[in-house]
């Protein structure tokens, strides 16, 4: 089985170093119609990123998954007309109009926006054309695992990178505040904001706190156990992050996931070529504010209440203060330029930059309020870590053998990669007898191995010529670049002759497999008349749009998540039945939300709401 390390590519550069760290495929946003508005890129630049990454048997997915209005639809399928003749090996949609249309033949991937967390939902997609679904990050080990057992398709899981508090597909709170959609690529965020918290009969519980605000997700510790489960791609996010976090969380999983193979050859990874990395890849070391593993295990804290910025690594504790100097308990080497963070009396993160370094004694830019002997340090700004993940980290090369004949007028150059691709280039040249036969075969050697310059590395020479001739060093060289040259080609065109299909538009709409369910409501995201037809197609009765298309916020839901407020805080119902039941209240700004919790379910519901009568309007 192939396992597939999937990496985010913000531009052509993020792309291409993703490939260099171990990236079996990345992910970017196209021109238009990303969930990550401000991450499109040029068709020019998706193509050569789709170029580097096939050298390398890697494949390139464009993200087209937002929900599209009717005067959208033809613009969204030419788009992905041009990003199937730009060499992307798969689209990632969310809108499920576009099964209605004439488009390329594209592999087609079920972005996590399709809200992917139910064992039907998942089947009906797959039904539907799909090759892969993108599971709901919300998905546990035990349901991955009886996803695979009623499945084939492609299952891709997140494994690292920022949690959505609310599952995908299903947040409308940035709409509503905003009028900036989630499902149309420009969420607000409203998550990371601070709330004021109230119970119904209007006490103050919490005052400025993150509450809807997570930790970033990790599964470094648990990727056996998803391979287990039939995970077969490892999705990174961040296609806003910057490169160094590329770079790091990319070569991270690299590792993980070559060390699982090495003990377990029924796996293989999905693309060519072995990394060498130049520095060692530590998670805690860029942007993250703290980690969690989410619902793969159990339901556990998984809230930053009182920050959404990043907090680094923990380097140690205080071990005394000066009048403008630190002494740090800590195993670190700390450099001038670091950012060190801490929280404070009041629970607040607050900062400082590292001015100065003797030892383990800095002196910070400032003294700040509220530093004890004692307190932790987290390190969220190495400097000395950035600076070197700004050089060149990583190296990936393809094994290829190299073989020297004779031919009747010349030479003939053969290289063979461990994928068994093969190229040869001729050269016609006047051949004579070397007069000294072991430096003939030393500098042969030196110049049929130098592929500094290209993706391969040599690992033998074969010289089959009848025997040792004298051949200057450009002509080597020459018939070297040409054998690269066109083995880099052959293994472009052999990865292109091999990418997936979608079924046709006449396969596609000869599908009539019931759905699931017959009513829908506004949570399906129909914004168009295409996926209303495809719903209607597929057995649907009766279908009610999107929000983004009435604006009708009236007793809906603008967030439903599996993360609880009340378990968070200790007031489970299920587990403290001492805790007061009923609604709770958020405030911010002059909005007002309410949370409902559906316990049978585990399942928390975020609704607009006006204060709890008991409120007073100016707190």
């Amino acid at each position: 089985m192939q396992l597939e390390l999937l990496s985010p590519a913000k531009n052509l550069e993020q792309g291409r170093e993703a490939i260099n760290h171990g990236a079996d495929a990345v992910y970017i946003g196209a021109p238009a119609f990303g969930a990550r508005v401000a991450a499109g890129n040029t068709i020019q630049d998706i193509e050569q990123l789709s170029h580097y990454a096939h050298l390398y048997h890697g494949r390139v997915f464009a993200t087209v998954n937002t929900l599209l209005f009717d005067n959208e639809i033809d613009d969204a399928v030419r788009l992905l007309h041009q990003l199937y003749n730009a060499g992307v090996d798969a689209a990632i949609i969310q809108d499920l109009g576009l099964l209605e249309c004439d488009l390329p033949p594209i592999e087609l991937h079920a972005s996590t926006q399709t809200h992917n967390a139910t064992l039907p939902r998942i089947q009906f997609l797959e039904q539907s054309g799909f090759s892969r679904i993108i599971l709901a990050r919300e998905t546990s080990l035990q349901q991955m695992a009886e996803i695979r057992r009623n499945t084939t398709v492609d299952l891709e899981a997140f494994v690292q990178g920022a949690l959505c508090v609310c599952y995908s597909g299903q947040c409308y709170l940035s709409q509503y505040l905003t009028g900036r959609s989630g499902n149309r690529g420009c969420c607000s965020q409203p998550c990371r904001s601070t709330y004021d918290l109230y119970d119904a009969h209007g006490n103050l519980l919490q005052k400025d706190k993150h509450l809807l605000s997570l930790k970033d997700f990790s599964a470094a510790q648990q990727l056996q156990a998803m391979i287990d489960a039939g995970i077969t791609s490892f999705k990174i996010e961040g296609r806003l992050k910057d490169l160094s976090y590329v770079k790091n969380t990319t070569a991270y999983y690299r590792q993980l996931l070559d060390n699982i193979m090495e003990g377990h050859p029924e796996h293989q990874p999905a693309s060519s070529g072995t990394c060498r990395f130049f520095f060692t890849p530590d998670l805690e070391k860029t942007f993250n504010r703290g980690f969690t593993d989410y619902f793969l295990r159990q339901r556990q804290p998984m809230a930053t209440l009182t920050t959404q910025k990043s907090l680094g690594k923990r380097i140690g504790e205080i071990s005394s203060l000066g009048r403008d100097t630190i002494t740090l308990a800590t195993s670190e080497t700390l450099t001038p330029g670091d950012g060190l963070c801490f929280f404070n009396a009041r629970g607040q993160l607050e900062g400082f930059l590292v001015n100065h370094v003797q030892g383990h004694v800095i002196r910070p830019n400032h003294m700040p309020d509220g530093l004890t002997v004692g307190i932790p340090l987290w390190r969220n700004n190495d400097q000395a870590f950035e600076k070197l993940l700004q050089g060149h980290t990583a190296d990936r090369r393809i094994p290829v053998n190299i073989t020297l004949d004779d031919t009747p007028d010349g030479l003939r150059l053969t290289l063979t990669d461990t994928d068994g691709c093969q190229a040869s280039a001729t050269i016609v040249c006047t051949k004579e007898p070397s007069r000294d036969p072991i430096r003939a075969k030393e500098q042969l050697q030196r110049q049929l191995t130098k592929l500094g310059n290209t993706p391969f590395i040599s690992t033998t020479v074969d010289n089959r010529c009848c025997q040792p001739w004298f051949l200057p060093a450009a002509l080597l060289n020459d018939l070297r670049r040409q054998a690269t040259s066109l083995l880099e080609q052959n293994r472009i065109d052999a990865h292109l002759a091999r990418r997936g299909h979608c079924p046709t538009l006449a396969e596609r709409q000869s599908n009539t497999t019931p759905y699931f369910e017959t009513v829908l409501d506004y949570r399906a995201n129909i914004l168009n008349s295409h996926a209303e037809q495809f719903y209607l197609r597929h057995g649907v009765q009766q279908i009610e749009y999107g929000l983004e298309k009435t604006h009708n916020y009236d007793g809906k839901a603008l967030m439903t998540t599996k993360y609880c407020l009340r378990y968070e805080l200790g007031q489970c119902l299920r587990h403290n039945p001492d805790s007061t039941p009923g609604s709770l209240y958020l405030h911010n700004n002059g909005q007002w939300l309410r949370l409902d919790f559906d316990c049978r379910n585990c399942r928390m519901q975020l609704s607009a709401a006006q204060p709890p009568a008991a409120t007073p309007l100016n707190q």
